[in-house]
């Protein structure tokens, strides 16, 4: 009986190190909203590799939309909103507002573009 409870400690130590080394290992890339435009527009990402967009709003309430990867959420002026995801496929992801801004909306989003 002390064997196994030894043996589930190290366990649940090992996994909570290898949670942290992800966590770490994440990286984060910063995308900014504002009328009209997201600042990069371009986001170039590794394959497989985790990463958190920190989005953040300028201005007004943002729409951050990823189709390919059914990703959506709402950037709030004066908060970060935090999006993970890990890239699967190499090549170019579009996302845009989904939040009409004004006259110019149609013409805000940009490109994640996944290399190998």
């Amino acid at each position: 009986m002390m064997g196994r409870r030894v043996f589930l400690l190290a366990a649940v130590a090992t996994a909570a190190s290898t949670a942290r080394l992800v966590q770490a290992g994440t990286n984060e890339v910063r995308i900014s909203a504002k009328k009209f435009e997201f600042n990069p527009a371009e986001v170039r990402l590794k394959l497989g590799q985790p990463v958190v967009l920190i989005l953040t709003s300028e201005d007004r309430i943002h729409g951050f939309k990823v189709p390919d990867l059914g990703l959506r959420a709402e950037i709030v002026p004066g908060q970060e909103t935090r999006v993970a995801l890990t890239p699967d496929k190499p090549g170019p992801i579009v996302f845009f507002c989904d939040v009409f801004c004004g006259e110019g909306h149609e013409e805000m989003g940009g490109t994640l573009i996944v290399e190998a």
